[in-house]
């Protein structure tokens, strides 16, 4: 549509000019300027050519080939920005992916740790409660080595005792003064004992 005006108004341009070039009164502003310049010779030669080369161009097809071009470009234009966009979106998407990856991994060595102090917590326990038992044993086994000691100093402390009671009573009946013997058997077992 407006390749369709520039034909027109460089026509109308061109119609105008002599008229406005007949009359005194330039006016100011761009068109009293404009039609200023159409009254030189040597800058109305020029725009004639302008106009010209412009309509010739128009003609062979250079208005619709740089039209064509900037819609080009501005496809292309538009197809980066989509791809851009398509871009942008990937990005957001990955970058919400690794940010839920990083909370996974988070909430997953949390656990861990978890975990890893509650195993420490309960092997722990079980080192104090195997401490304990080993302890236990090891103080009835001392208690039952202290008893048997016992048990053993007694019998020992009988057995000398039976072995001096019985060498005073051999000797008893086989001297006969009694009393005597008995006081001396009875301080024999006294020091057997003591």
């Amino acid at each position: 549509m407006t390749l369709r005006l520039v034909p027109a108004l460089t026509l109308a341009a061109l119609a105008a000019s002599p008229a406005f070039a007949a009359s005194d009164s330039h006016g100011g502003g761009f068109v009293g300027g404009l039609m200023y310049s159409l009254t030189d010779p040597v800058t109305h030669t020029a725009f004639l050519a302008l106009a010209v080369f412009l309509l010739i161009a128009w003609r062979m097809g250079a208005l619709k080939a740089i039209t064509s071009g900037l819609d080009k470009r501005a496809d292309d234009i538009r197809n980066e920005l989509d791809e851009a966009q398509n871009l942008r979106e990937q990005a957001a998407e990955t970058l919400a992916l690794a940010e839920r990856r990083q909370q996974d991994a988070d909430k997953e060595a949390e656990a861990m740790i978890a975990q890893a102090k509650e195993d420490a917590k309960r092997i722990m326990e079980e080192a104090r409660k195997d401490i304990a038992d080993r302890l236990a044993r090891r103080e009835a086994q001392a208690e039952a080595r202290i008893a048997r000691a016992e048990a053993e100093a007694t019998e020992q402390v009988r057995r000398a005792a039976a072995d001096a009671a019985t060498e005073a009573a051999r000797r008893l009946l086989a001297e006969d003064t009694a009393v005597d013997q008995f006081e001396s058997a009875a301080r024999e077992i006294e020091k057997a004992l003591g």
